[in-house]
């Protein structure tokens, strides 16, 4: 997970190329019950921290500076909602670190668009309400080193 950005805006193809890689994750039943929702604009991205950080009666930047915020929701009527905007989102993760880019998961999707405000942004941008907020991921260019990983917690059982 990466938590300083760049300030500079990541290219279109590469934007292009994560969203591609989040449109082909599995679904519950092959459903497809996904929606995206890409923020690069800085008012929204500054009235998407704010709606985040009340969340947690907070006033602070939940997404960590990064200039491109793509947000996930799943068909809330459907009954892998979690699942699908999750490993989504996983798809985004694995294609965005492929590409040199850093990213990170952002909590609180499902408080933000379950709020009045959230559900006027979903609405205007013609998600129903039907759509549940599942996560968010932060996306842009490093600004630093990588992180090194800390060592696996691999447990692997195998029954015979």
């Amino acid at each position: 997970s990466i938590r300083k950005f760049k300030s500079c805006q990541i290219r279109k193809e590469e934007l292009d190329a994560v969203l591609e890689a989040a449109k082909y994750a599995p679904t519950g039943g092959g459903r497809q019950g996904n929606l995206f929702v890409v923020a690069q604009d800085s008012a929204l991205r500054k009235q998407l921290a704010k709606l985040n950080a009340a969340v947690l009666g907070k006033d602070f930047d939940p997404y960590y500076g990064a200039p491109t915020i793509i947000l996930v929701f799943a068909d809330g009527t459907r009954s892998t909602p979690v699942e699908d905007g999750s490993i989504a989102l996983g798809n985004l993760f694995n294609a965005a670190h492929a590409l040199g880019l850093g990213s990170c998961w952002i909590h609180r999707a499902r408080e933000m668009f379950a709020s009045e405000e959230g559900q006027a942004l979903l609405k205007r941008w013609g998600g129903e309400d039907r759509y549940v907020g599942v996560g968010a991921c932060s996306l842009g260019y490093p600004d630093g080193d990588l992180p090194t990983p800390p060592p696996r917690k691999v447990r692997v059982v195998i029954a015979q």
